[in-house]
């Protein structure tokens, strides 16, 4: 579910986005112009593919459909639906947890029709409970692990969900098959470098986590939309 008005012209000069850069309480943040031209409170920035890719750009629905077409080759000449899944609250809010031990993620392994995919623990966050909370409380349960929360460094809208990621450090080892709670999976240790290449949701956070765990973790919280639904299919956006 999503907030959608007028559609959203983007612009582009050569091989850049133009896009109008604003702060809030998190930092920099950039936003698609309207028809004005840029002022000193929102003055405009041209961004390669590269930069907007690690940007923090708003609506987070809008910026997926023009980061998948240009990422493949086709950026958008025509307007943009307007879609801002973080202007209507969120059917349910989850958190995840982010656990890299000697180079390798901690994920849970499902099987659909013979084939495997994956998902990053955590679950609901309960009414009164904070997402950090929570993400210690579902890390504990799926796994057997005990956790200690670092940065969120993402937030993932799709469809009605809001889900909350953060680095957390876990101590201990994965506990027995019949003591965990994670609706028939297994928890399974996944290196990094294969990340991008795994079919594991989030799509969209799957290669950046890889990115990330190289050159470092984000100041601030990405901000993703996702809408794939294929997760055996290539994402560089």
């Amino acid at each position: 579910m999503t907030a959608e008005t007028d559609p959203v012209t983007v612009r582009f000069d050569a091989d850049k986005l133009i896009l109008e850069l604003r702060h809030d309480t998190e930092g920099a943040y950039y936003t698609f112009p309207d028809g004005r031209s840029g002022t000193a409170d929102a003055p405009r920035v041209a961004l390669s593919l590269a930069e907007a890719l690690h940007a923090r750009i708003r609506p987070a629905g809008t910026a997926e459909t023009v980061l998948q077409a240009w990422a493949g080759g086709a950026a958008p000449q025509d307007p943009v639906p307007l879609d801002d899944p973080s202007a209507v609250p969120p059917v349910r809010v989850r958190a995840g947890a982010i656990v890299i031990r000697d180079g390798a993620m901690l994920l849970i392994r499902f099987e659909e029709g013979g084939a495997p995919f994956y998902e990053i623990p955590g679950g609901g966050v309960e009414e009164g409970e904070t997402p950090e909370a929570a993400v210690v409380r579902e890390l504990d349960e799926e796994t057997g692990l005990a956790g200690t929360v670092g940065p969120e460094v993402a937030r993932v809208w799709k469809g009605g969900d809001r889900e909350h990621y953060f680095t957390v450090t876990a101590t201990g080892e994965v506990g027995p098959p019949e003591s965990l709670d994670n609706y028939g999976g297994i928890p399974a240790w996944v290196p990094v470098e294969r990340l991008p290449v795994t079919p594991l949701w989030p799509r969209r956070l799957s290669w950046r986590i890889e990115h990330w765990h190289r050159a470092g973790w984000p100041n601030r919280p990405a901000e993703l939309a996702d809408s794939i639904t294929e997760l055996g299919r290539p994402c560089g956006w």
